[in-house]
């Protein structure tokens, strides 16, 4: 009788054993998910800091993008200069609103960052031509969330 009495305890212990590692485990995942936050969103400033100090340095570069957004006509070279530099603004874009989708980006946010886009949109004259151009290299997702958000529907 000792003997299964032994056994039935130390089944208990090693089940209540069981139990806190798996607690433990939870808790472990939710904080990684939450350090994956916040690596997400380091990720995500990075890359618009990126592209701002590209323009704050380079005055030939703000100059083409001020004209461009102004609808100023640009040389052929500057026009592929403005349209590579719109695609990676695209992909930033892009992935923010991937980085969303997945629940790593949250509503308050990402609703900032649709205003953001807006008004890239609405302020950048050729940004819309371009974004017409690339746009289906783009998730099916991504493109019907900025065509929502162009000022006018010219694709």
């Amino acid at each position: 009788m000792d003997k299964d009495r032994l056994n039935r305890w130390l089944t208990l212990g090693a089940n209540l054993g069981v139990l806190v590692g798996i607690i433990l485990l939870i808790l472990e995942l939710d904080q990684n998910r939450e350090m994956m936050r916040a690596q997400t969103r380091n990720e995500i400033s990075v890359g618009i800091v990126d592209l701002l100090s590209q323009v704050a340095t380079d005055t030939q570069l703000a100059g083409l993008i001020r004209r461009a957004d102004s609808g100023e006509d640009l040389t052929p070279d500057e026009y592929v200069q403005y349209e590579h530099r719109s695609a990676a603004m695209f992909r930033y874009f892009e992935n923010v609103h991937y980085q969303y989708r997945l629940g790593l980006y949250d509503e308050a946010e990402f609703s900032k960052q649709k205003e953001a886009w807006r008004s890239y949109f609405a302020r950048a004259k050729t940004g819309a031509a371009i974004w017409c151009d690339y746009r289906e290299t783009t998730s099916a997702q991504f493109m019907a969330e900025i065509d929502s958000l162009l000022p006018t529907k010219s694709c």
